[in-house]
């Protein structure tokens, strides 16, 4: 099914030189499986696709997000299944030697611990994660969420749920770039652009693809 997403501001992600990548107000993609078939207008692409679903979302509609240390995150973190957990462990998550060896971890119970984490990436416009994975319990939760592993960086600072951490601009968390044969991997955020989305935070996501599903949408 073609499927046409579209936002108040649209950027690829694609920059010609340095600085901010550029925005086509009112753009679009077209998705076609898990691929991007075209980029353009959104006036464009619904004229000569008038048989398309079509997706209309608010502020602007960017690559999606890498977050980095995902071994920390995902490994290394332990998130208390709510509501079962909560009473006991709290909503925050749990890290650090000595707390995950009271919780005493069981191989399925840091993959469903990764499982949830996964969804909290998601609902932050997350992609891709850095890291590498030696539980094979949480490499299949994060290869089943659909999240991309890419090996991590030579440094990569504190773990951190927020992609956007430790960023000077937002674009420098993009993974990948928006534009036919790319795969179909992005996210919206309400904000007005990259500029203010560094500012409010990836919390502002209302929208996560990746393969061209909605994997994510704020209710």
């Amino acid at each position: 099914m073609l499927t046409i997403h579209t936002a108040e501001l649209l950027v690829t992600g694609a920059a010609t030189e340095p600085g901010p990548a550029p925005g086509l107000p009112g753009g679009a993609v077209l998705v076609e499986g898990d691929r991007i078939a075209r980029v353009g207008p959104y006036e464009e692409l619904a004229a000569a696709y008038p048989h398309a679903r079509a997706r209309s979302w608010p502020g602007v509609l960017t690559p999606g997000l890498l977050v980095r240390g995902g071994d920390e995150l995902l490994e290394r973190t332990y998130y208390p299944d709510d509501p079962y957990e909560i009473t006991e462990l709290g909503t925050e998550p749990i890290s650090g030697a000595e707390a995950l060896a009271d919780l005493k971890m069981t191989e399925p119970r840091r993959g469903n611990s990764a499982r949830r984490g996964t969804q909290k990436l998601l609902a932050r416009g997350v992609v891709a994660v850095a890291g590498r994975f030696t539980s094979p319990a949480v490499r299949t939760a994060v290869v089943r969420s659909g999240l991309t592993i890419v090996p991590p960086a030579p440094y990569e600072g504190p773990a951190s749920l927020d992609p956007l951490a430790g960023r000077t601009a937002a674009e420098e968390a993009f993974h990948g770039v928006l534009e036919p044969g790319a795969p179909a991997r992005f996210a919206v955020f309400a904000v007005a652009g990259p500029t203010e989305l560094l500012v409010e935070g990836p919390t502002s996501c209302v929208a996560t693809v990746i393969g061209g599903r909605l994997l994510h949408r704020r209710r």
